[in-house]
């Protein structure tokens, strides 16, 4: 496996930025647990935890697509676009200036990228199961 690492190593950095985030506005506002009202705090919160819910399955999903043979073309299209959407949708949720066509771009993005990760490992699953 070669090509997955790349994007596991680059969608964690940016987890790291989003804790940062967070760890940051709570410094700020003076809120150690829950959000205190804060709506920058909220929206940070937001964007670390919706990271937290989407991004390791779509990760798994390209490791089987790469453990089972997917093309590098595909796995890289598939990490490029999974690193962007976060990105678009970190900074986005991350501020209250930013437009919200950022986060739903970022959304979107990210449940494109889980769709075709999804049904490439259902088909490769069904072609294992049915045999040569």
């Amino acid at each position: 496996m070669t090509i997955t690492p790349i994007y596991a190593g680059a969608l964690t950095l940016i987890f790291l930025w989003l804790t940062l985030n967070v760890t940051r506005s709570r410094g700020a506002s003076g809120v150690s647990l829950g959000d205190g009202g804060d709506p920058l705090l909220q929206r940070r919160i937001r964007a670390h935890g919706n990271f937290a819910e989407y991004v390791p399955l779509a990760l798994v999903l390209i490791a089987l697509a790469e453990f089972g043979g997917a093309s590098p073309w595909l796995l890289h299209a598939l990490g490029l676009t999974l690193t962007v959407a976060r990105l678009m949708h970190g900074f986005a949720l991350s501020s209250l200036t930013l437009r919200p066509v950022h986060r739903i771009g970022g959304a979107a993005l990210t449940l494109i990228v889980l769709l075709v990760a999804a049904i490439w490992c259902l088909q490769y699953g069904i072609r294992i199961l049915q045999g040569p």
